[in-house]
């Protein structure tokens, strides 16, 4: 067996209903001047955003907490800087992440901005790593899907120029993550869809990287498997409480496998999609999943017929069959199956495509000519 190491920095709770009991055994690590950095709008009008803040408040060592809800569903740059402005201003100590993966990762780049003279264009451009002045951050998710409260990265976007990219590095790693399914209860049938098939290629991918490991593979089959199980009764039914906390648990578990095992070509071809079209993470990556699979069974067609058998619930064979079975998957789910369902013209395709970044090689397929190319272009519209 060839050798491994495994980074899992972040403290983890993990539970219905835990999160109250949470702060609590979190209170010594709660000082000072505290940033709440949340997407707020549903928080707020189920009252969690002003309890939590509350709770907060009434630890021994909390001076003061503010509140910062100015975050999109997918973070912008103009958005982290005003963050890092706020903390700044009113001398923030740590920040603590409050929502899905928006919330989470405008959380640590504003974490990551606050104690640096230079602006957080300089990380986000120039591929520098956050030091030792990144501000501490808990990470609260109230979706099960990016599993951003175990990973070291924060994802933004430069609305200017239209680039999403990362700031990385084990700084960024939260300290501490509080996972409740209870937050996830209220999430609409569209987000729970997207987020949860997110886990899914967090699974698929992680387990077909070129960085996995025994460790992250076994992680990622458990993962693969509550996906295929869950999911679908989630879209029967959004009040089964039992699925939403198999779900949560399986998005804690791969958000551990994106910061050992990282991911594999759909996440690297989304962000250029995501910039320009401002649509959901979860909703490009379904539309480039089948194409992907297509492609990644041509160089590892054991492992992929492996994972989609254990989506599926049964032992599945042959590149049509898994290409079949995944894009079933995707639309019984009700999300996008094509670039164009997205309001991607074809004159779009060559841009996205010199705009991916990351480490491709990290994808058994990149060895593909035109790999980037192929996959744009087979994703464009429903087969």
């Amino acid at each position: 067996m060839e050798p491994y190491q495994l980074n899992i920095p972040t403290k983890v709770y993990f539970g219905r209903d835990i999160w109250r009991e949470a702060v609590k055994a979190l209170e010594s690590f709660l000082k000072g001047n505290i940033m709440l950095v949340t997407t707020g709008r549903s928080l707020t009008r189920l009252g969690y955003v002003e309890e939590l803040a509350e709770t907060i408040r009434k630890c021994s060592s909390a001076e003061h907490v503010i509140i910062f809800d100015g975050v999109s569903a997918n973070p912008k740059l103009s958005e982290v800087r005003k963050g890092i402005q706020w903390g700044k201003e009113n001398g923030i100590d740590m920040i603590l992440g409050f929502g899905g993966g928006s919330a989470m990762d405008a959380a640590k780049a504003i974490a990551a901005g606050v104690g640096i003279e230079e602006d957080i264009g300089e990380l986000f451009y120039g591929g520098k790593e956050p030091g030792k002045n990144t501000l501490p951050v808990i990470a609260i998710p109230t979706t099960a899907g990016t599993g951003s409260e175990l990973s070291k990265a924060a994802i933004i976007t430069d609305e200017q120029t239209r680039k999403k990219g990362g700031i990385r590095g084990t700084a960024l790693y939260p300290k501490a993550a509080i996972v409740d399914s209870l937050f996830t209860d209220s999430v609409p049938f569209r987000v729970t869809m997207e987020t949860g098939f997110d886990v899914f290629a967090h699974g698929m991918e992680s387990y077909l990287s070129l960085a996995g490991s025994p460790y992250t593979r076994m992680q990622s089959e458990c993962g693969i498997q509550i996906v295929g199980k869950y999911l679908p009764r989630l879209a029967l039914d959004l009040e089964d409480k039992e699925a939403r906390d198999k779900l949560s648990f399986a998005s804690m578990i791969m958000g551990i496998n994106l910061g050992n095992a990282s991911t594999c070509l759909p996440h690297r071809l989304q962000y250029p999609l995501g910039a320009h079209t401002d649509t959901s993470h979860g909703a490009g990556l379904a539309v480039l999943f089948t194409a992907w699979i297509n492609w990644e069974y041509e160089y590892a067609p054991a492992m992929v017929e492996r994972g989609i058998s254990l989506l599926m619930g049964q032992e599945i064979c042959g590149k049509q069959a898994c290409r079949e079975k995944i894009r079933c998957f995707i639309e019984k789910l009700g999300l996008p199956l094509s670039l164009k369902e997205l309001g991607v013209e074809k004159e779009l395709l060559p841009v996205m495509a010199s705009e991916v970044t990351g480490n491709v090689k990290n994808d058994l397929a990149a060895q593909e000519e035109e790999i980037i190319t192929k996959l744009y272009a087979m994703s464009f519209d429903r087969e």
